[in-house]
């Protein structure tokens, strides 16, 4: 029988990024996946034009509903899409405390929407910590947890450890949009770890997704942290070098790859 991943997060009509793209990467990588909605958004591969916050209840039903049916081996937390649900999206991750939790914390949009108010960020990394297995953000969103500004790989590893003491979380950020080479730095609570990688002269939507939920593929599948961050760094850069455009925007994933 297949493990059953959870990606708790928003809707994309794109399917180029939230639980769409979750579940693709969840079954290529030969989980089965379910999803909990956090919110709702209106957009194209542009820009996103609106967003509709899944009430509280709602994501608390959600999940109640699908955990006294299934067993959940790993847990996604995208975007939460508005201050409301924090509370909801703490207790989700407090009852599962021995699987994998991963969370990809979204805040705004490339088009520059944001994805969670920028006053709820901190509260929001205060709600989850000690309670994931590690934190995917990209510099602007590691910037603004860290309250510091990011123009370079020691500016990278300064903000990573402040997160993970901060969160008393292991932080992997992102570092697709430093020039020149692409550098993803990992703070495991101890030491730094790099992956580096060639950049692609392409705007790819949904990159902090697909790393995310592939990371936590691997780390459901019982490969180490490091492991997992290897693995889910080069499949991402695998995907991003065939992803395709499809309208007047941002390329998006295709499958297979």
């Amino acid at each position: 029988m297949k493990k059953i991943l959870l990606s708790v997060a928003g809707y994309d009509p794109t399917s180029g990024a939230g639980v769409s793209l979750d579940l693709r990467i969840f079954s290529y990588l030969h989980f089965q996946g379910m999803a909990v909605l956090t919110a709702i958004t209106s957009q194209n591969t542009k820009q996103v034009k609106k967003l509709q916050c899944v009430p509280a209840e709602l994501i608390r039903h959600q999940y109640k509903t699908l955990s006294e049916d299934v067993a959940i081996s790993g847990i996604k937390v995208g975007m939460v899409g508005c201050g409301e649900n924090i509370e909801v999206i703490k207790k989700i991750l407090s009852r599962s405390p021995n699987i994998p939790r991963v969370i990809d914390p979204v805040f705004r949009s490339s088009s520059g929407k944001w994805l969670l108010e920028k006053q709820s960020i901190l509260r929001y990394m205060e709600a989850i910590s000690g309670k994931a297995s590690i934190l995917t953000p990209n510099i602007e969103e590691a910037g603004l947890i860290a309250r510091k500004k990011i123009k370079n790989i020691e500016d990278m590893k300064e903000a990573a450890k402040i997160i993970s003491i901060l969160t008393k979380t292991p932080c992997l950020i992102k570092g697709g949009h430093l020039p020149g080479r692409t550098v993803d730095i990992l703070y495991d609570g101890d030491k730094f770890h790099f992956f580096k990688k060639n950049k692609f002269n392409k705007s790819v939507h949904g990159t902090g997704c697909f790393l995310s939920s592939s990371l936590l593929c691997y780390l459901a599948k019982g490969k180490s942290l490091e492991n997992a961050c290897l693995l889910a760094t080069e499949l991402t850069y695998n995907a991003i070098r065939k992803a395709i455009r499809v309208g007047k925007g941002q390329h998006i994933f295709s499958f297979p790859f």
